[in-house]
């Protein structure tokens, strides 16, 4: 069942062999080479686990980068509606964006607040992380006499956004003056390699983290995204901050996935041969026929995200039963050896898997020597979106 009403990616998707052109399909029903599923209702699920995961703390929904790759407003829209009121976007432009979907909510914006970012920060009610002095100095200036909320990040050992330990010592001696005009309503920090529990960095970064806390006004604290929620306990302090998580990627990938699947992605059959052996498939003819071998050609290539390192590596699944890629993936097609899949499971039109419950999100990323993380944000506009409330 359909929560939202279907998202078609930009551009033309359909081809009019009578006028010999490309067209907008007029209808849903109209051929798609490929489709992305999204499972609204394992987000939802997954959102829930970190709830029993961060106990007390409040659990934020990071939804920057369209939602990794799912669509930003369905999903905040959604998650929206089982009671999260906070969220996280990166860009100022993602803030903008996702203000008239959601009016009431708390959008922070991780960018800082950059002089020129200052007036569209305050007309749209977001609320800046201040990553720098000089983020702090432009959100006073803007304050001019009133308060305005924001977050405060202090770096403690990733060495990418935040205060770094001199600025911070600054700020401690000079709080009342620096801080003039700001309702400061987040202290934040982000942990480095959380995906590794046995990391010592974990511990040093939380042992910091608190020394900070010590030093600056009260306020909710918050450290961890999905991976840190997993360390435990000490590590949720009043706010959490999940994000590929709550799309079904495994945040530790040493251990198993216990979170919902949320991104199925499908391609079609758009033509089955037979080769004999010796014979090979794709450019630079990488992948030779070592038996009389049976090719389904589907349509998804490296322009949709299916990444060219698939080449000879990755695999689709057919009626759950898994066919390699054989040879490159190329920019709109990649051809499986399905010479293994029954027979009755193959004709033109038919599904195959690329991500989805028999080829996991962390099964494509192993095989494009990648992050789940990316396979997610690399998935193109052009595959069309379809959104389910059920998991």
């Amino acid at each position: 069942m359909n929560a939202e009403p279907a998202f078609r990616g930009g551009g033309l998707t359909g081809f009019d062999g009578a006028r010999g052109g490309l067209h907008a399909p007029s209808h849903m029903s109209d051929f798609e080479a490929a489709r992305l599923t999204v499972r609204l209702g394992a987000v939802a699920s997954n959102y829930r686990a970190f709830q029993r995961m961060a106990g007390s703390a409040v659990v934020a929904g990071v939804v920057k980068a369209d939602a990794y790759g799912m669509g930003m407003i369905p999903v905040a829209k959604h998650l929206a509606g089982i009671g999260c009121d906070t969220f996280f976007v990166a860009r100022l432009q993602e803030g903008v964006a996702l203000r008239p979907a959601l009016p009431r909510a708390r959008i922070f914006v991780l960018d800082g607040a950059p002089r020129d970012a200052v007036p569209t920060l305050v007309a749209h009610r977001l609320t800046p992380v201040l990553n720098s002095l000089t983020d702090i100095e432009n959100w006073s200036a803007a304050a001019n006499g009133t308060a305005l909320d924001a977050a405060i990040h202090f770096d403690t050992g990733i060495n990418r956004l935040g205060l770094p330990r001199e600025e911070l010592d600054v700020l401690v001696s000079e709080q009342m003056k620096r801080l003039k005009g700001i309702n400061i309503v987040l202290v934040m920090s982000h942990l480095a390699c959380a995906d590794d529990p046995t990391a010592p960095m974990n511990r040093m970064q939380l042992d910091r983290f608190r020394a900070g806390l010590a030093t600056l006004p009260s306020a909710p604290a918050s450290l961890s995204s999905s991976a840190g929620v997993m360390l435990g306990k000490d590590y949720a302090f009043d706010m959490v901050r999940p994000g590929v998580g709550l799309y079904g990627g495994n945040p530790q990938p040493s251990g198993p996935n216990a979170l919902s699947t949320v991104a199925v992605l499908m391609g079609r059959i758009l033509q089955l041969r037979h080769i004999a052996k010796g014979e090979s498939a794709g450019y630079g003819a990488t992948f030779v026929a070592q038996r009389p071998t049976t090719l389904a050609t589907a349509g998804l290539g490296y322009t949709d995200g299916l990444m060219r390192a698939l080449s000879n590596r990755g695999a689709g699944a057919i009626g759950g039963v898994r066919a390699p890629v054989a040879g490159r993936v190329s920019m709109d097609l990649v051809t499986l050896d399905v010479t293994d899949v029954p027979a009755s499971a193959l004709k033109i039109g038919a599904d195959i898997e690329f991500i989805g419950d028999t080829i996991t999100l962390e099964d494509i990323a192993a095989a494009s020597n990648t992050a789940s993380y990316e396979i997610l944000t690399s998935l193109a506009r052009r595959v069309p979106r379809r959104y389910e409330a059920i998991a």
